[in-house]
């Protein structure tokens, strides 16, 4: 008998629905179950594996999710000491489970191992944290948190994300204290995600398991604005309080109950509001009392006292006493971060607190875009006396943790600069002490990476739309022409029509519930008024339905989304023509000037200014619109469905343009849509009679942080790991690790910066590269005598390079010792010195011991630009020196190629992939490499003998030491504090803002 594919699915569902627990012989479980509601049923395994071979969908995406639980379970007792995401523990799941070889392989190709890294934890190394959360611990009282993980799956996560997420919250609740612990212990942390990259359902996740585990209070400071604080209130309530604590007892179907009760009747999506089908009390599970609502922030305690008066089995024990913690009601408050509103949040805690009751109650708060409003940014020089002076929400921040002394702070941003140059040493501020999470980048994202050919090794003039993010998706915001606004709302409108054909052709609707472009020139109020005004003449007057602008709209068309979706639609319904489109902009169109206008503007400091229809994308069924703002677009506020961006806002912080980059996000279903219309080549500040005008290139700008953070994150990495079971990192040791590739490019505002010393950093089979070369002709000329011994050990004649699957290149090869090599290094001149003695101290520190570095074969790479020039240098050569700029200052961008790497790479032992024997012959146990680029930032101007200035001359380079040049247990860094009085003290750059 041949089983219907929806009975063996069915079949499946209830056999694994049964081992949620732990894994166990398959065909035992599926046959119960067969033999009472389906006998007969074909369970055998190759009908399975036939099945999951012909792409059975549902099938395949049932068994993907459950093998990913047991993928990511963390070390459940069944496993066997294997670790999570490996091939041992997939393996040791199909033992227990019966599978034969044919139809693990079958399993492993449709559902396979994700082995990509998870989440980095630095942590403070704290005395009074003890490990608790344990997998029976989380087990045991879980309710809250399964249930928010079907809602993760619902909404249509990949299975792996969804044990990301799960992981990442279990690591940031593992780091919190013991809910249930006799003695208060107070930890400090800090998350970091990505710009618009789903931290809300990352602390989502944390909240659910923290009320799952006893914590009964939880803070969420959600935002400056009533418009974000509502955002954030809606999520939680949506996705974790659920539709039976939110009605309170109340009979969803007797309409004199309902009054007063939030969503009820006024909100489209309430029935897609998680539900349990039961008040969680009556099943012996904590209910969640909300002491805020959507519409209502923080106005005191509404039921007084009472409201925080948590019901206890045994009045003689205290709360956190688990035979009354898990039996009473937990409490959720997101409250903006406004000086009235925390006031009265903690005078009333003040009122509890002379009760004695708060000194119980586990809290928890969780503190969203940590990095705005949080930090304090009072200057310590005018301080009076030792005691700091704090900004508002700072001291109110400070006197909640004072006045919970069981509560775990947990701060939220993307952009942590902020938070880890607060000073350590001030035990009642924010600076995260106990742990700093780096999460990792969600599957599906699209970031600074996915607008940038960041290490591309495709040249320039070989790049298309294909292989370049640049080209794809950036535009500039003038060309030849002039101002490229209306071609901007000409992508917008066409974007949306695409948007409306693959919503007719089979394309989920939800993917294009909103369509919206964003503006984004000034932080000036007035100037957004004279925008909104310009673009409305513009939509308006361009008649891009009349045969003008039908003959634009179809230039554009051929001349960049047909041919970006060509070749990045990845397999998205995609007209065959403008004429096949042409039937879609009508109704773009209408939905665009649907309301008031078609443009919107976003600012103002009233909670009036947003409290607009056109801007509630949770309640709003369609948002296509054109937003116009500054600042208030720039921070928490997610802008739903954003396509079209274009963008001329000039910062001089890392950290706040990195906040204003909306359109970084998730883009299902219209990632080759998006375009980024930025500013190039502009003043910054105008010349004077004694400074120079400084020009700005936005798109350069997003270019350099996103290398800093792509660096910071992965410092992070590599100095997450234990040495003897000790962090070789603490947060307080972190600020040194903040990089900055653009020097009028802060990572953050001046009076949030503080600064440590690092004194060595340890790069064993890491690349690295300097770009603080000096300017003057007399230091060019200094160092380039300083590299003539180096010059004279390279052969003669150009040897071939190459590396796997990377480009051949043609170099100049030789060795010299290390101690050759470390004379140079020694007597360079710098125009940053501080950019490279911590990596020279660690090169000089290695020429003896059995780590010791016992020479450097150098690579000199030929150019094969048509523009090179041959030239001798100090009566060595030929050489072809590249053409590298500076980005500002004295710093250079990027100078190495990445297509010379590889032969470097695998020469320091940093690379296994096997290298032609050329290569081959140059690897040596204890060997380094370095790629040495005499660099021009000029047409060179060559003597009559072909020689070249040694003062025209930057004498570049980038090394790799040997992977085996650190000793096992050995930190990578080095720290010198500056104040020696205080262990890791920093102290504070509090310079003026520049205007």
């Amino acid at each position: 008998m041949t089983t219907a594919p929806a009975t063996l699915l069915e079949i499946h569902s209830e056999a694994l629905d049964s081992m949620t627990r732990r894994p166990r012989p398959f065909l035992d479980a599926a046959a119960d179950i067969a033999e009472e509601d389906h006998p007969g049923a074909d369970l055998s395994q190759e009908t399975l594996r036939a099945l999951l071979a012909s792409g059975d969908a549902p099938l395949v995406d049932l068994w993907t999710r459950r093998l990913t639980d047991w993928d990511f379970a963390d070390a459940p007792r069944w496993s066997q000491g294997t670790e999570t995401r490996t091939d041992e523990r997939r393996q040791l799941v199909y033992e227990r489970l019966g599978f034969d070889p044919e139809l693990r392989k079958a399993l492993d190709a449709v559902a396979p191992v994700h082995k990509d890294p998870g989440s980095v934890v630095i942590t403070g190394g704290s005395t009074t944290w003890t490990p608790w959360y344990t997998p029976d611990r989380a087990a045991r009282n879980a309710f809250y948190w399964p249930k928010y993980r079907e809602v993760l799956e619902r909404k249509g996560l990949p299975a792996a994300a969804v044990g990301h997420l799960d992981e990442a919250a279990r690591t940031v609740v593992e780091r919190m204290a013991d809910p249930e612990q006799s003695k208060p212990c107070q930890t400090k942390g800090l998350v970091v995600g990505y710009v618009q990259s789903g931290k809300t359902a990352n602390f989502t996740g944390v909240a659910a398991k923290a009320i799952d585990a006893g914590y009964r209070l939880i803070i969420v400071l959600g935002g400056t604005l009533n418009l974000l604080r509502a955002q954030t209130q809606r999520r939680l309530d949506k996705e974790l309080v659920g539709q039976e604590n939110i009605l309170g007892g109340a009979d969803p179907t007797d309409p004199d109950t309902l009054v007063g009760i939030d969503y009820v009747g006024d909100d489209d999506e309430w029935d897609d509001f998680v539900s349990f089908g039961f008040r969680p009390s009556q099943q012996g599970r904590p209910d969640i009392d909300r002491l805020t609502t959507r519409d209502m922030d923080y106005t005191g305690l509404q039921q007084g006292i009472r409201a925080l008066e948590f019901e206890k089995r045994n009045r003689r024990a205290p709360l956190y006493d688990p035979e009354n913690l898990h039996h009473t009601a937990a409490r959720i408050v997101v409250v903006k971060k406004n000086k009235s509103v925390l006031t009265k949040l903690v005078k009333d805690l003040k009122q509890i607190q002379a009760q004695g009751l708060l000194a119980e109650i586990p809290a928890l708060i969780i503190d969203d875009e940590s990095d705005q409003a949080s930090v304090n940014t009072t200057d310590p020089k005018k301080w009076e006396g030792d005691a700091p002076q704090r900004t508002a929400i700072n001291g109110l921040i400070s006197q909640l943790l004072g006045l919970l002394p069981r509560s775990q702070y947990v701060g939220y941003t993307a952009t942590p600069f902020a938070n880890v140059f607060i000073d350590p040493a001030d035990g009642e501020d924010i600076f995260p002490n106990d742990f700093l999470i780096s999460l990792r980048r969600p599957e599906g994202y699209m970031g600074v990476q996915d607008f940038h050919d960041l290490e591309s090794p495709i040249p320039p003039e070989d790049r298309t739309v294909a292989n370049s993010q640049e080209l794809a998706h950036v535009r500039g915001v003038y060309d030849s022409t002039g101002d490229r606004l209306q071609e901007a709302l000409d992508a917008f409108l066409l974007a949306g029509a695409m948007k409306l054909y693959r919503a007719a052709h089979g394309v989920s609707e939800k993917r294009f519930r909103h369509h919206t472009m964003l503006v984004h020139e000034s932080v000036r109020m007035a100037e957004h008024n004279q925008l909104a005004d310009r673009i409305d003449r513009l939509w308006h007057e361009s008649a891009p339905l009349g045969p003008t602008g039908q003959a634009r709209l179809r230039d554009l068309y051929a001349s960049d989304f047909a041919r970006v979706s060509e070749a990045r639609a990845d397999g998205l319904p995609t007209p065959a023509s403008f004429d096949e489109l042409r039937p879609y902009l009508s109704r773009a169109r209408q939905l665009i000037n649907k309301g008031e206008s078609a443009v919107v503007v976003v600012n103002g400091d009233k909670e009036s200014d947003y409290a607009k229809t056109d801007l509630d994308f949770d309640r709003t069924p369609h948002v296509w619109k054109i937003l116009v703002g500054g600042t208030k677009l720039s921070r928490g506020f997610t802008v739903e469905g954003l396509t079209v961006t274009y963008y001329r806002r000039k910062t001089q912080q890392a950290d706040t343009l990195m906040q204003m980059g909306r359109w970084f996000g998730f883009r299902e279903g219209y990632r080759d849509l998006v375009r980024l219309y930025i500013g190039r080549e502009e003043t910054l500040r105008p010349a004077t009679a004694t400074r120079p005008a400084t020009t700005v290139d936005l798109y350069e700008a997003f270019e350099a942080i996103c290398r800093d953070e792509e660096l910071f994150r992965d410092q992070l990495s590599r100095y997450a790991e234990l040495v003897d079971g000790k962090p070789q990192l603490t947060p307080a040791q972190i600020p040194p690790l903040v990089s900055q590739h653009l020097p009028w490019i802060r990572p953050s505002a001046r009076n949030k910066m503080f600064n440590a010393e690092l004194v060595e950093v340890r790069s064993p089979g890491a690349w690295v590269e300097p770009t603080a070369y000096p300017d003057v002709p007399g230091s060019l000329a200094h160092n380039t005598d300083c590299w003539e011994p180096v010059l004279a050990a390279l052969d003669a004649d150009p040897v071939r390079l190459a590396v796997g699957e990377a480009l051949p290149y043609e170099a100049r090869v030789g060795t010299v010792s290390h101690n050759t090599l470390m004379k140079t290094l020694c007597d360079l001149r710098w125009s940053l010195p501080s950019q490279f003695s911590p990596h020279l101290e660690f090169l000089l520190g290695a020429g003896s011991g059995l780590t010791a570095i016992d020479d450097w074969c150098v690579i000199a790479p030929m150019q094969t630009s048509a523009r090179r020039r041959e030239a001798r240098i100090l009566g060595h050569g030929p050489f072809t020196p590249a053409r590298r700029a500076r980005r500002r200052g004295a710093l250079f961008g990027a100078i190495s190629e990445p297509k010379h790497r590889a032969a470097a790479l695998r020469i320091a032992g940093a690379l296994t992939e096997v290298g032609n024997p050329t290569v081959e012959e140059h690897v040596r146990p204890r060997r380094g490499a370095v790629l040495l680029y005499p660099v021009v930032e000029a047409e060179p101007q060559l003597s009559p003998d072909g020689t070249m200035a040694p003062e025209e001359l930057v004498m570049a380079f980038s090394f790799v030491a040997p992977a085996s040049s650190v000793g096992a247990g050995r930190p990578l860094v080095r720290f010198r504090t500056i104040d020696s009085s205080r262990q890791d003290a920093v102290v504070i750059d509090t310079g003026d803002e520049p205007s």
